[in-house]
């Protein structure tokens, strides 16, 4: 089955450390995507920046831009 893929201003969900992250997809690539996350996700996960990149089998998309 294919995946459907997210797309620039979607907002999806991932797993890390845990715990369920949610944030906004700015770029998407080949086998991933770019995300925005919350300030208090990036402190949970002790990032220095709000932006990270997630696989495409390891999120979910919850509301799609319209």
């Amino acid at each position: 089955m294919k995946r459907i893929k997210a797309r620039i201003g979607d907002r999806v969900s991932f797993e890390r450390k845990d715990m369920i992250h949610i944030g906004i997809v700015f770029k998407v690539n080949d086998r991933s995507v770019l995300v925005d996350i919350k300030n208090e996700s990036r402190e949970h996960l002790d990032y220095k920046t709000s932006k990270t990149v997630v696989g495409h089998n390891n999120y979910r998309i919850l509301c799609r831009k319209q």
